[in-house]
């Protein structure tokens, strides 16, 4: 029997009830010291509510970043225009820069890292064994990460013309 409306907007609140008492917590904790209790108790909401929505605490930040994450990706794959791709990503930058430093100091990392790397996979056409597209991936989130972690010393052109002489390599980007 499908849930009604009234259910679905229940259901939608307490999730936004976790995720909002999850992001406030991680404000002045890392993540490996949160537990599901204390999320739940900051949230109003009890452990079967908790579990009915989510896996773990990893996933609350997964489903947090990645539509957000993947929206910005989505313009910049969208545009042909390279200064808007440039625009694209120095708003991502100036939007999420404060998030990813945030997700170093906190201790999700992983979480930020996994969905720029699914979005940046998406630039590259599949090689056949994939090693091409993973290193690609991999090697430009680590550019980004070590830009944001040096306080942005760069110009973001310079590292945006790093990154365009790889692109002969996969005709992309």
């Amino acid at each position: 029997m499908a849930a009604t409306n009234h259910a679905q907007a229940i259901k939608k609140d307490t999730k936004d009830f976790i995720t909002t008492a999850m992001l406030q917590m991680l404000t002045k904790e890392k993540l490996s010291t949160l537990t599901v209790s204390q999320v739940c108790k900051r949230a109003g909401v009890s452990r079967m509510a908790f579990y009915r929505n989510f896996d773990g605490l990893e996933q609350i930040l997964y489903e947090y970043y990645q539509p957000k994450i993947e929206a910005v990706f989505d313009v910049i794959r969208k545009n042909s225009q390279v200064c808007a791709k440039f625009d694209s990503q120095l708003g991502f930058f100036n939007a999420f820069g404060d998030d990813l430093l945030s997700s170093v100091d906190r201790g999700f990392e992983p979480i930020i890292q996994r969905i720029f790397i699914e979005e940046i996979k998406k630039f590259y056409a599949a090689d056949s064994d994939g090693y091409l597209t993973t290193f690609m991936s991999a090697g430009v989130y680590a550019v980004w990460r070590k830009w944001l972690l040096d306080g942005q010393q760069k110009p973001l052109k310079e590292i945006m013309d790093f990154l365009k002489q790889f692109d002969t390599i996969k005709g992309t980007v």
